[in-house]
Order: structure tokens, then C-alpha cells, then sequence
């Protein structure tokens, strides 16, 4: 035993001497693949994993979409020092934007819905975001165009972001999340499932999932009406079609309802101890519809982000003991 802990504490040593110090960016992205076994007890001969997206330094999975927009930005000159970073979110992708935007010296605009959680709210604020505010009613279309007819009143002002149309959002996750995904998994992916929000996620690796190996299917998760409460995620067919989403490469789409995306997340957090929020809910829902109907496979989902986020929301049941 005491032979098998020197040699560990010296492997430890020597890869530590390998790696140079992160700065706060480069701890975006290869965060863990976890194997949820309680909740998938009943499956024989398929398994279920997810991404823990919720690990990135900003809380969730946009903050590869946030830092690839940023860095094309400044590669492309449309982004330069004077300008102020300005987009439309739900919440995740703004918080990306502002701590991106905190450690290279840009100001942040955002416009977002005005019945995004309080916690995301409160994020923003304290990273100095200046915050407009659109009708609940109308969404992230809503903010999507708010965002849109302030660019246009002065687009000398502002580099917009553009999360919806702009190739470095899905580019994001080609390079990072679906190599991650496949080598993470040894290569044994046979199904991914994520859910479809501006749509960056799912096309992205999805796409690099399908050039490692074109049998992988593909499968995206979306509310089942335009009036939902799962924060992050688009209705394709009621709302504003993200210019970046490509469903050619889909073998199909789940639609859940929004009870069912928040008790997926109450069970998370009881079952397999992980304090997740309703769209990585509605991705285990999908996830486990088609794990059901298959007789064998790995199937690899997003966890977007983390609970914390939603304490406010008092229809999840770990909130109510807050």
C-alpha cells in the first residue's frame, strides 16, 4: 500500500509540472461525463451520461458558445476595445459574456426577458451588465428583436453577439464539446440527445459526432408549446427560427412538457445528487424516453447548468426548502 501511494503522489507531481497556469478562460470546456446509475437502474443494456456543463467557470454550457463568439469577434476587428458587447439571452449566455467580458476589459448589454430567474438576474448585475428588460410574454423573440432594433439605432456603438445567427456559436461546440463527448466516452457513443435553445449545442457536436461516425444518431429536445417555463429552450415552430440550427443532421426531436422537465430536476438532485436546472431535466426526460426504446447504446446528454439558478422558481420542489 505504501508503495502504490508514493507512486501515486509522484504521477500526481509529474503531471502537475506539465500543466501551466490556467488563466480563468482556459478553464472553459472539458468538464466530466458522468454516468447516472439510480435513475437508469431499470435499463439493461443501455447507459446514460451527461456533460457536466454546469462546471464551467461561468455555470453553464455557454460559456464555449460566449468565449468562441468573443474571440471571432476580435479576430474578425469587428470587436475592438471601444466597442460594447450586446445580445439578446435567456440568462446563460449573458453571464458568459459578462465574465468573459470582465477579464478582457469589454462592456456588456443585454437584453433578456423580464421573467428570467432572479439568480441569473443577480449574476449579471454584479458583473456591472446594464440590463434592458422585454415583455415575458413575448420571450427570447422578444429580446431577440429588442436587441436588434438597439444595434441598428447605432451599430458603430455595439458588436453584437448575435448567439442565434453567428457559426462561432455551433463552431464552439464542434471543436470542444463533441471531441470531448467521443473521447470521453471512448468512442462508444451511439445516441446524443441536447436540448435546442439557439440551437448552437446540438448542431455543433452533433455535426462532429456524425464526422466521427455517421451511425451516431442525433436527437434534439424542445418544449412541447411556445408557452413553456424551461429557461434556455425554443418551441421552433411558435418562435423565431435561430439561423445556426440545423436539423438535417436530427434522426428526431422530443417535446416536454414543462412539469416534466422540473421533476426530471427534482429527481436529479435526490436520486443521483446532482443540482441541476429544468433544461437539463428536459434533456434526462428525452434521454430516458430513448433509452427506453432502444435495446442497447450509450446515449450522451447536456446538463446546461446548474441548480442554483433557479431557487427562485418556486415550482421546483428543492426550492421550496430554501
Amino acid at each position: 500500500m505504501e508503495a502504490i501511494r508514493l507512486r501515486n503522489e509522484f504521477e500526481i507531481e509529474e503531471s502537475l509540472r506539465r500543466v501551466s497556469p490556467h488563466s480563468l478562460l482556459n478553464s472553459i470546456g472539458n468538464t466530466p461525463l458522468i454516468e447516472l446509475h439510480e435513475m437508469t437502474k431499470h435499463l439493461k443494456e443501455v447507459r446514460i451520461l451527461a456533460k457536466a456543463e454546469w462546471l464551467n467557470p461561468g455555470g453553464s454550457v455557454k460559456d464555449r458558445a460566449g468565449l468562441k463568439i468573443i474571440e471571432e469577434g476580435e479576430r474578425s476587428g469587428q470587436l475592438t476595445r471601444e466597442k460594447i458587447i450586446l445580445d439578446s439571452t435567456s440568462g446563460n449566455t449573458g453571464i458568459a459574456y459578462a465574465m468573459i467580458g470582465a477579464v478582457k476589459g469589454y462592456r456588456v448589454e443585454l437584453v433578456v426577458p423580464a421573467n428570467i430567474s432572479e439568480e441569473r438576474k443577480k449574476t449579471l448585475l454584479a458583473y456591472g451588465t446594464n440590463l434592458t428588460y422585454t415583455d415575458p410574454l413575448l420571450g427570447s423573440d422578444g429580446a431577440l428583436l429588442e436587441a436588434q432594433r438597439r444595434y441598428e439605432e447605432n451599430p458603430a456603438r455595439y458588436f453584437k453577439g448575435d448567439q442565434y445567427n453567428n457559426p462561432a456559436n455551433w463552431k464552439a461546440h464542434y471543436e470542444t464539446t463533441g471531441a470531448e463527448i467521443y473521447y470521453q466516452s471512448r468512442g462508444k457513443v451511439t445516441h446524443f440527445v441536447a436540448g435546442v435553445g439557439t440551437g448552437g449545442t446540438l448542431t455543433g457536436t452533433g455535426k462532429r459526432l456524425k464526422d466521427y461516425h455517421p451511425n451516431i444518431k442525433v436527437y434534439g429536445v424542445q418544449p412541447d408549446s411556445g408557452f413553456h417555463g424551461i429557461e434556455g429552450l425554443k418551441h421552433i415552430e411558435t418562435a423565431i427560427r435561430p439561423g445556426i440550427y440545423d436539423d438535417s443532421i436530427l434522426n428526431g426531436t422530443f417535446f416536454v412538457k414543462t412539469e416534466d422537465a422540473y421533476g426530471m430536476a427534482d429527481r436529479l438532485v435526490k436520486e443521483e445528487g446532482l443540482l441541476v436546472g429544468p433544461s437539463s431535466g428536459a434533456a434526462l426526460w428525452a434521454s430516458l424516453q430513448l433509452a427506453e426504446s432502444i435495446e442497447s447504446g450509450v446515449v450522451v446528454t447536456i446538463f446546461p447548468d446548474g441548480g442554483y439558478r433557479y431557487f427562485s422558481r418556486a415550482c421546483l420542489a428543492y426550492a421550496r426548502y430554501l
